[in-house]
């Protein structure tokens, strides 16, 4: 990629595009296909009028952000960077079009990082725009012409034709091109399909492709494509054509909408797409490298997550059924009631002390945070009407925020994101909620409790830095306040008395330790409860075994 300047930007190994201009193209598309969102949604007709195009390709992108994000905060290089940005986008794919638009940002990003100095930009993007195609098109069991894989093609083709022509010099240019192409076909889409033609509406996938590929074209230009041509508003109701394959609420239509991830061999996988191909339509498997992101239409469910298990190892199974999807669409969803709470929880101890308080649980934590889509899932299964988050992590705050905004504006549900940036907050928090009192007295509450927490822990410096407190060396005990480095030492015991010491420096009734799996056989936790009931006798301790990873010890003062 380039930058807005005409000069064109490589890597640091030379390579046509680099992390800034990723980081802005995502950011740009998330925020285009959150303000697209609902727009997308009710275009959504086509293949079931289930209203969640816009969410789902929404939340496949920002899953893709946060995975790169994630990993550039953790310090990982630009190749690792990149890999998680498809990860991400792939683990963190909603529905048929989220899935099939993992598959093009995982084609598109792969050739670009894969640019040399000695290729012309321009070719190389638009080698990426026609691998993007080819993927997609590879990846559905029965493409229809009229969705987002013509409006891709449309991309690349137009691309094409620039660069034959000679008249692509930068990659631009390939994409200003690109992107008009991509509108116009989608102005054609109800030529191509008779569901859009009856319902008067454009495909949403490929509007959200528009939307994608104009967040590109504005990454690399700074200007704001203009809207596109022939656009039409959706209906109130849109109609469904029952002579369209693939419109499954048709009568005798499959009945459920089966997703999964998947760990099997490519060898297996041609298999399962055999198999599943037999059981229904809208068949999608993208992916490689061991993980794959499973889609598919089908009447028997345990048919087709059985095809998974003999393939390999099917997980994150999410199974929809058509018709309740159907009844929300049409603004009749069951009734929510009560209140809920939804905490993330970095061990398998702390997940059984959340469980305990009434919490439902998503697993978190260093290296496997949870993505929007996974916390969306657990606030809509909570089925309350008001749902408390605990983040629980400061990387998992901005997620919930997007989760939680998401399910308000699609299921009405109220929901509040208390901003604990450390589990053992999170705790304090959940410790005195009360579902009793009022909505907003309760988020008070929690809320107070979990900034008059002051929080810390010791963990081992994996590498070579300069912190806070000063250089550290792998394998260093390294004490923390806040979120900040405080104590370099060689031991953890040392270390982890200093963090307390400094923590009851200003007070405090009540010590809370919770030990992580380094510390499985508790000594560490136990050294320093005896040295809170020495140094601080009136000071009340307890002790959890919470199983985290990477931090042996979490502390806590209230």
């Amino acid at each position: 990629m380039e930058e807005q300047g005409s000069a064109p930007v490589t890597g640091d190994d030379g390579s046509a595009i680099r992390l800034e201009s990723l980081l802005l193209f995502v950011d740009l598309a998330v925020d285009a296909l959150a303000a697209a969102r609902e727009e997308i949604d009710a275009l959504n007709v086509y293949p079931v009028p289930d209203g969640d195009t816009g969410t789902n390709m929404y939340l496949t992108v920002a899953a893709a952000r946060d995975a790169l994000r994630e990993r550039l905060e953790a310090g990982a290089g630009r190749a690792e960077a990149f890999e998680a940005f498809t990860r991400g986008a792939l683990m963190g794919a909603r529905g048929n079009s989220g899935v099939i638009l993992s598959e093009m940002l995982r084609a598109i990003v792969r050739r670009l990082a894969a640019a040399t100095p000695q290729e012309r930009n321009a070719a190389v993007m638009v080698e990426a725009l026609r691998a993007a195609s080819d993927a997609s098109y590879a990846a559905v069991g029965e493409p229809v012409e009229g969705t987002m894989l013509s409006v891709c093609r449309a991309a690349a083709e137009a691309g094409e034709e620039l660069l034959e022509r000679g008249a692509a010099g930068r990659s631009r240019d390939v994409l200003f091109a690109g992107a008009a192409a991509a509108r116009e076909a989608l102005a054609r889409t109800p030529e191509q399909l008779q569901t859009l033609r009856d319902a008067g509406v454009v495909d949403a996938g490929g509007r959200g492709v528009v939307v994608v590929l104009d967040a590109a074209e504005t990454a690399l230009t700074g200007r704001r494509p203009a809207q596109e041509p022939g656009h039409r508003p959706a209906l109130p109701q849109p109609v469904l054509a029952t002579t369209v394959p693939g419109a499954d609420l048709e009568a005798g239509g499959p009945a459920y909408e089966v997703m999964y991830l998947l760990d099997a061999d490519e060898d297996a996988v041609a298999h399962l797409r055999e198999r599943l191909g037999g059981l229904g339509d809208s068949l999608v498997v993208v992916g490689g490298e061991g993980l794959w992101n499973v889609h598919v239409h089908v009447d028997d469910v345990g048919a087709a997550i059985e095809a998974g298990i003999e393939a390999g190892r099917p997980h994150r199974i999410r199974v929809t059924h058509f018709a309740d999807e159907a009844h929300r669409a049409d603004h009749h969803e069951r009734p929510r009631t009560g209140r809920a709470y939804v905490a993330v929880a970095a061990g398998p101890g702390l997940a059984a002390l959340f469980e305990e308080a009434g919490a439902v649980v998503v697993p978190g934590g260093p290296g496997h945070r949870p993505s929007t889509g996974q916390l969306l899932e657990a606030i809509e299964a909570t089925g309350a009407e008001e749902v408390v988050v605990l983040p629980n992590d400061h990387d998992s705050v901005r997620v919930a925020k997007v989760a939680a905004s998401t399910a308000e504006a699609d299921h009405g549900v109220r929901v509040a994101v208390i901003a604990t940036t450390a589990q053992v907050e999170g705790l304090a928090a959940i410790a005195v909620h009360e579902p009793g009192r009022t909505f907003d007295q309760d988020v008070l509450e929690m809320t107070a409790t979990a900034r008059h927490t002051r929080q810390g822990g010791v963990t081992r410096a994996a590498r070579t830095a300069m912190t806070m407190a000063g250089p550290c060396e792998p394998g260093d005990a390294l004490g923390i306040i806040a979120g900040d480095f405080v104590v370099v030492g060689s031991d953890l015991t040392e270390t982890a008395t200093d963090v307390l010491g400094r923590l009851l420096g200003g007070g405090g009734e009540l010590v809370t330790l919770v030990s992580g799996s380094d510390d499985a056989d508790g000594e560490l936790a136990a050294a320093c409860a005896s040295w809170v009931e020495r140094a601080h006798p009136t000071v009340d301790v307890v002790v959890y075994d919470g199983g985290q990873d990477r931090y042996p010890l979490l502390v806590a003062v209230e």
